[in-house]
């Protein structure tokens, strides 16, 4: 877990943003005796995704950054027909695996009911809020507009004593479901529609996974949320800027209160990204639908399913860091994302070889029965890495897409009478191609190697123009890959009429029997490998059995015949 004022703390960022700003002023003055506490407060009704990480760096964030700071995990758990003690439990590792830790400070909306009962009393004794019988239609019908007011309930004058009787029967369950609802009397005129005497209570006659049919009412959002920061002397309540709109209701409903602690509540943009679906009711849609396979999926913009595609912690933080704080909405490249997950594995995920798409390759003038253990590299960026030992035989696999029969301009693979480097292994030139007599698809290749060049340097200074990975066929681990790109195509998935038409279909590819080094059949549950040439891959922690790992691919390489391929060129 990173600590506070830790040099593990990476997401520190070099300079204040406004609300750090905001927040050394206030610990400068002293306001709140310096202290800065804030909350974490998600509802769980399904996984965290990419834009929670934001919200959840901030707040712990802020907390590692000063000294008399604390983080609380909040569950506003309001709304029993959504909620499941599984969410919560997955928010809670979701937390801790991005490497913050709430302490003592765990809370739940619901421990708060009581309370929150108590101060909706009050409201209604001090005449600011009243039991209304309109339907939530008829609300709706009688909200107002942009330029009209709104029509006031008939109800709005009810006596106090009225609706207090009215509300405690609502409490003891005695109506149906939208007989009624708690209103605050506040001005069906206001230019802000929130303040157009918004709900406070409904009834809800469902199960609450913590506090089971005790309670049939429940309290809205905006009621609940600004005392469940009071209650918790939050000193500053952190929200994306969806709610700016709503600060002067939790203003309203804190002063109209006189409660103890008023937060100050502060509005930064949320994170959107490209080719992504931030929603999480569109989530919950396409793991419904089947379109994914869980809210794991590593196709999901969800932490957990970013977890399973091999993502880092560090890697997460880095990116929230990078991105910062505004004020206005706006949309990051995911290529961002996937930078900060390259640039770490890049610096310490061991190198290994591995063929996809294998094309068998046969040395004709190679001993038919030496082996023989060639050195490789582990990582270059990190000479402590070391070496480790490839087996070279007689037939290899090589990846199809690194031979053509007839090769366009600026492709310096392999090709008939062309000579190639295989990497940490030997100069090869192809003699010959055999074909399937049936299908005239390429079978296997023939060549030679040149003793001469063990270790990929010719002796007489001549020159090759690329380098191929391979594996030996004899001794290779056949093993499954997963290929995981993009889960939409477009940009923007929600433009359009239905934001399902914008799937990618080619999201996921898997490779039954690919063909990787042999060291890897020693390769354990959530390590991170580069594959040469091929991108940065995990084993994948769910599907891998020992001695059989299965492999999602994290994030591409940078290939150039690729670039020239789509650019035409």
């Amino acid at each position: 877990m990173l600590k506070k004022n830790d040099e593990q703390n990476d997401s520190r960022p070099e300079s204040l943003d406004f609300i750090r700003t905001i927040i050394a002023n206030d610990v400068k003055n002293n306001k709140h005796d310096s202290w800065v506490i804030t909350r974490f407060p998600p509802e769980p009704n399904g996984h965290l995704h990419i834009g929670h990480a934001k919200a959840i760096c901030l707040n712990f964030g802020i907390s590692l950054e000063n000294t008399k700071s604390r983080c609380h995990l909040r569950f506003d758990d309001t709304n029993p027909d959504k909620e499941e003690d599984k969410y919560i439990r997955a928010i809670k590792e979701d937390v801790k695996w991005l490497g913050f830790d709430w302490g003592d400070h765990l809370y739940y909306a619901s421990d708060y009911f009581e309370k929150m009962y108590s101060y909706a009393e009050e409201l209604i004794q001090n005449g600011k809020a009243y039991v209304c019988s309109l339907s939530p239609d008829e609300v709706r019908n009688t909200r107002g507009t942009l330029t009209e007011p709104g029509i006031a309930s008939p109800d709005r004058n009810r006596p106090p004593e009225e609706s207090l009787d009215l509300f405690r029967r609502m409490k003891a369950g005695e109506f149906d479901e939208g007989k009624y609802t708690l209103r605050a009397k506040i001005d069906m005129a206001s230019g802000n529609f929130n303040m157009r005497d918004p709900a406070i209570y409904r009834i809800k006659k469902a199960s609450h996974p913590r506090t089971g049919n005790s309670w049939c009412i429940y309290p809205m959002y905006d009621y609940a949320h600004c005392l469940e920061d009071a209650i918790e002397e939050i000193t500053h309540s952190l929200c994306t800027l969806e709610f700016e709109d709503h600060r002067p209701l939790y203003d309203w409903y804190l002063d109209e209160l006189k409660t103890p602690c008023h937060p100050r509540q502060i509005e930064f943009a949320r994170l959107n990204l490209t080719y992504t679906v931030m929603s999480k009711r569109k989530l919950l849609e396409l793991v419904e639908e089947k379109r994914v396979d869980d809210w794991d999926d590593p196709r999901m913009p969800t932490i957990a399913g970013l977890r399973r595609r091999g993502y880092t912690p560090s890697s997460i933080r880095n990116f929230c860091d990078r991105i910062g704080i505004a004020k206005r909405d706006s949309t990051v490249d995911v290529a961002l994302l996937e930078f900060y997950i390259r640039d770490e594995l890049n610096k310490t995920a061991p190198r290994t070889m591995g063929v996809l798409k294998p094309l068998k390759v046969v040395i004709e003038n190679y001993p038919d029965d030496q082996t023989e253990e060639l050195d490789a590299i582990n990582n270059p960026e990190d000479e402590s890495a070391g070496t480790r030992k490839l087996p070279f035989a007689k037939v290899l696999y090589i990846e199809r897409d690194d031979f053509m029969e007839d090769p366009p301009k600026k492709f310096f693979r392999l090709a008939p009478g062309r000579e190639v480097r295989l990497r940490y292994a030997y100069f090869i030139k192809c003699t010959d191609v055999v074909k399937n007599p049936n299908t005239d698809e390429i079978e296997e290749i023939r060549c030679t190697y040149d003793p001469a060049t063990k270790g990929g340097n010719a002796p007489d200074g001549r020159k090759v123009k690329a380098t191929i990975h391979w594996v030996s066929a004899e001794h290779a681990l056949n093993a499954t890959v997963r290929l995981y790109d993009r889960l939409f195509n477009k940009e923007n998935p929600l433009d359009g009429a239905d934001y399902h038409n914008n799937l990618n279909s080619d999201s996921l590819q898997i490779i039954a029997d690919a063909k990787l080094e042999p060291s890897l059949k020693s390769a354990k549950a959530e390590s991170r490998y580069q594959f040469e040439r091929l991108g940065y891959f995990f084993v994948d922690p769910k599907d891998s059995e020992d001695g059989k790992p299965v492999f999602n691919r994290i994030v591409t390489l940078r290939d150039a015949w690729q670039r020239i391929q789509k650019s035409g060129k």
